[in-house]
């Protein structure tokens, strides 16, 4: 493998988790960036820019490194959600997703700050929940608390229980950072993670 600096542009304790995964040191920076959607902007297209702005957001403290961002967002019935924030945010996002197809969008970015090169790449992932009660939801909620997850829930503890169906190329997109593509990127830039 050759060695470059890595830098994941994300405070996420859930990003942090997958990228250790791939056995290589990593730093990480926290972009301050605003995550507003612009009007009239697609799912696909706001995750794509923000993936994109946070890792160029860690270009000044890491002016010689690839740098990866990521950003998720979920989609009911072309409705895009984020993080949920509050439990009642959460039980309202689980209720309109029971019983539905709901579609994940991960963007991903693998900037290399020392020549400007930029990956971008969206993937999607599909989720089909399976009719779910209000008092399922309310327990879901109260003891996973997922409120920092788009979607209201976390797919690699006990999140799993509220799905018929899962699909997509890679199961780590679910959880907010495609390890299967971040690899084709490192490649693309001279860094074999094997």
């Amino acid at each position: 493998m050759n060695i470059h600096t890595v830098v994941l542009a994300s405070g996420s304790k859930y990003r942090q988790s997958l990228l250790q995964k791939l056995d290589f040191p990593f730093e990480t920076c926290s972009p301050d960036i605003d995550e507003s959607r612009i009007e009239g902007e697609s799912a696909e297209d706001l995750v794509k820019r923000l993936s994109l702005e946070k890792a160029k957001a860690c270009v000044s403290s890491f002016p010689n490194a690839l740098i990866i961002g990521s950003d998720q967002v979920c989609v009911i019935e072309g409705k895009i959600l984020g993080k949920p924030h509050t439990i009642e945010n959460a039980v309202s996002q689980l209720k309109a997703a029971s019983g539905k197809h709901v579609t994940f969008y991960t963007g991903l970015t693998l900037l290399n700050s020392g020549t400007g090169q930029a990956q971008t790449d969206i993937e999607p992932f599909h989720v089909h929940f399976r009719d779910l009660n209000d008092q399922e939801i309310k327990r879901y909620v109260e003891r996973e608390r997922p409120l920092d997850c788009a979607g209201s829930f976390k797919c690699e503890s006990l999140g799993i229980a509220l799905f018929n169906r899962l699909e997509g190329r890679d199961p780590n997109t679910l959880v907010g950072l495609p390890l299967i593509r971040l690899c084709e990127m490192l490649k693309e830039e001279g860094m074999w993670v094997l």
